[in-house]
């Protein structure tokens, strides 16, 4: 913390100029479409789904603690060791892995904490009840689990997840996308959330953890900052110790 306190003084927020205005229009626009298109049917198949007993399995790996707990105690193992006693690699190591921990605690868990202020502000009933309540009944601030529906949390964590990946590994962009989509749409069929609840959820995952890139990136942890467009990860973040 100190470190990031002395680099935020020094260094200027100087940050790409991406189009946040347009990317926020393609994610509004799509929740709405599927909330148009699909919620309703979502709502009259639910418990008609074929595979929801393997859905149930899968969705059990979008739930934040499977990200947030392995970080957590990364962080403290890297507090109780003595890093002056390392060499030069284990060192570099040691701070990679602590890196790549405060990332994903700052993306999931941030994101975590406010897609649940959101859904209870909202108080979207779920489709569960659908039949009761109908697509778009809202109860503000009810602090009732049926009413919680909008956004996903599991979804706004699989898209986190998928942000750290884009910025790790841009090139398998591809793969990560198709894993936590899939992840996140199980919400779906195990009658969760609509359609429209998990693409803002997503959405809403993934824009925290581009943001938290960029951050790092002024600060010179994992990333390095570009003119324009996403961060770049550095030459020097490696995982593995490379061999001598």
């Amino acid at each position: 913390m100190q470190i990031v306190r002395r680099r935020f003084a020094v260094r200027p927020a100087r940050y790409p100029n991406i189009a946040w205005p347009v990317w926020l229009a393609v994610w509004v626009l799509l929740t709405a479409a599927a909330f148009v298109r699909l919620d309703t049917p979502a709502g009259v198949l639910h418990g008609q789904w074929s595979g929801a007993s393997f859905a149930e399995f899968l969705t059990q790996f979008a739930l934040g603690g499977w990200y947030l707990i392995p970080s957590a105690l990364l962080l403290v193992a890297a507090n109780l060791i003595d890093w002056r006693s390392l060499s030069r690699r284990r060192l570099m190591l040691a701070y990679n892995w602590t890196c790549l921990a405060f990332l994903v605690l700052s993306s999931v868990g941030l994101s975590g904490l406010l897609v649940n202020v959101l859904k209870y502000a909202i108080g979207r009933a779920r489709p569960l009840y659908f039949q009761d309540f109908g697509v778009l009944a809202l109860h503000p601030f009810a602090f009732d689990a049926r009413f919680a529906g909008f956004p996903s949390g599991h979804a706004t964590t699989m898209g986190a997840v998928f942000g750290v990946l884009l910025l790790l590994f841009p090139r398998r962009w591809t793969i990560a996308l198709a894993i936590t989509a899939c992840l996140a749409s199980t919400r779906v069929f195990v009658g969760a959330h609509y359609p429209s609840d998990t693409v803002a959820g997503f959405g809403l995952g993934c824009a925290f953890a581009l943001v938290c890139g960029l951050v790092f990136a002024r600060l010179g942890f994992i990333f390095r900052p570009t003119p324009s467009g996403l961060p770049v990860r550095k030459a020097s973040f490696r995982l593995i110790a490379p061999e001598r």
